[in-house]
């Protein structure tokens, strides 16, 4: 495998969010991914943060600028500027609370009212390493994702397991529609298997996350 490029020296930069009720393990996914670090201390977070990684996607070099905000309801207010530009997101919940699985359905819509109908999504079930506390089934997540038309994973940030896979997953996704983009076959929504499919637009292309700051209106 070729050497990694400098930090600026990549093919793409796609936008993913990372949204889901306080205290799921967002922060701990963001950093597992971006740092392959895990911390068992987490504080909520305040406000958003992003970090960034770049992988190699079909000899594509993809940076990936994910996003992460806090799931409590005051900072709703910055709600539109997150999703700005978003070409993928990781809905999460906590495998052992169930409520945090019922919020999914609002934080969908949540997620839908604000960004392109085709975004790549990926439903995240967090701390599968909590075997014996499990309130949420496979099964049932499985269903609702299918229901959706988004993909599912189940995951642990602190056991690292899938959070490799799950980004990895997400960023491949949304790549492949837009390579399709450039053989001129993407505005046909036929070409295209449902639920994968995204439309990077010139409104809110994700190459103006580059230029526009993160909560610039």
């Amino acid at each position: 495998m070729a050497a990694y490029r400098a930090d600026d020296d990549y093919d793409y930069l796609f936008k993913v969010v990372l949204i889901g009720d306080s205290g799921v393990g967002k922060s701990n996914l963001l950093s597992r991914f971006t740092r392959n670090e895990f911390s068992l201390e987490s504080k909520s977070t305040i406000g958003v943060e992003f970090a960034t990684r770049s992988i190699r996607v079909d000899d594509k070099i993809v940076k990936a600028q994910i996003w992460d905000t806090a799931g409590q309801e005051r900072y709703r207010a910055i709600t539109s500027a997150y999703y700005r530009g978003a070409v993928g997101a990781l809905l999460v919940y906590d495998v052992t609370r169930h409520v945090t699985f019922k919020n999914v359905e609002r934080w969908l819509k949540e997620l839908r009212d604000h960004t392109d109908s085709n975004i790549v999504i990926m439903l995240i079930g967090n701390k599968a390493d909590l075997r014996h506390l499990r309130a949420v089934s496979t099964e049932d997540a499985k269903a609702f994702a299918e229901r959706e038309n988004t993909f599912f994973m189940e995951t642990s940030a602190l056991e690292s397991m899938n959070v490799e896979n799950a980004f990895t997953e997400v960023l491949t996704q949304i790549h492949h529609v837009v390579s399709r983009k450039a053989l001129d076959i993407g505005d046909d929504p036929a070409a295209l298997p449902k639920g994968q499919t995204i439309n990077v637009g010139s409104k809110d292309d994700v190459s103006a996350v580059k230029k526009v700051g993160c909560c610039s209106s």
